[in-house]
C-alpha cells in the first residue's frame, strides 16, 4: 500500500504557473505507475497527466503542451508543471497510484490516491 499527499495548490492568475507536488510513503515509489487527475465543481474526474515506472507519459489533450508530469523515484515525489494557466483548469487536482505498466487515463484504473489540493485559476 502507498499514501499520497499532495501540495502546491493555490489561487493564480490566468497565464501563470504552479507546480504541484505529490509525495508517496508506503511501499516504494518506484514500482507504480503515477498519475494527476482534476475534478471541477459539478463535473466528473478526469485525467489530466501519466507517468508509467520507465517514465513514458501521456497527457490529456487539453493540457499537452502547457502541463509537464515529471518523477523522482530517490525522493518518492511526482510532480506536475503548469504553465500558461486558464480559468478553466480551475479544479482539485489528485494523484493516484496504479499497479499497471501502462499509463491509464481511467479513474477506475487507480488503486491508492491522494486527498487533492485546489487550483483555482482567475480570468
Amino acid at each position: 500500500q502507498v499514501q499520497l499527499v499532495e501540495s502546491g495548490g493555490g489561487l493564480v492568475q490566468a497565464g501563470g504557473s504552479l507546480r504541484l507536488s505529490c509525495t508517496a510513503s508506503g511501499r516504494t515509489f518506484s514500482i507504480y505507475t503515477m498519475g494527476w487527475f482534476r475534478q471541477a465543481p459539478g463535473k466528473e474526474r478526469q485525467f489530466v497527466a501519466g507517468i508509467s515506472r520507465s517514465g513514458g507519459t501521456k497527457y490529456a489533450d487539453s493540457v499537452k503542451g502547457r502541463f509537464t508530469i515529471s518523477r523522482d523515484n530517490a525522493k518518492n515525489t511526482l510532480y506536475l508543471q503548469m504553465n500558461s494557466l486558464k480559468p478553466e483548469d480551475t479544479a482539485v487536482y489528485y494523484c493516484a497510484a496504479t499497479f499497471s505498466n501502462l499509463v491509464l487515463t481511467t479513474v477506475e484504473a487507480y488503486q491508492y490516491w491522494g486527498q487533492g489540493t485546489q487550483v483555482t485559476v482567475s480570468s
